[in-house]
């Protein structure tokens, strides 16, 4: 059984920064495209980054020159660093696996339909 846990919400201001982290179990960690998500009221949960199987990296262009995704494969954990946060980068960030243990991930635009193992999500709040 798959499971992911989150942790490194928190409160920041406008400019600070923030690491997440995702610690993973019950899958071939070190295998699996993972990415990371959030989710603000009233919009679709939208795909923030993702890491292949081989290190490859794709970033919402939101999020580009100021999130790094990467992983441990060692610690079956993966982290989101952010930078420069801004008060709407503020929701609940998400891990997750594509499902299937695909080792690519695909393309952001096709948001959030590929994966199937979530975590129970971290709040981050970033105030003006």
């Amino acid at each position: 059984q798959v499971q992911l846990v989150e942790s490194g919400g928190g409160s920041v201001q406008a400019g600070g920064s923030l690491r997440l982290s995702c610690a993973a179990s019950g899958l071939i960690f070190s295998r699996s495209c993972m990415g990371w998500f959030r989710q603000t009221p009233g919009k679709e949960r939208e795909g923030v980054a993702v890491l292949d199987a081989y290190k490859a990296t794709t970033y919402g262009d939101s999020v580009k020159g100021r999130f790094t995704i990467s992983r441990d494969n060692d610690k079956n954990t993966l982290y989101l660093q952010m930078g420069s946060l801004k008060p709407e980068d503020a929701g609940i960030y998400y891990c997750a696996r594509r499902s299937g243990g695909w080792s690519y991930c695909p393309s952001l635009d096709r948001g959030d339909r590929d994966y199937t193992d979530w975590g129970q999500g971290t709040q981050v709040t970033v105030s003006s």
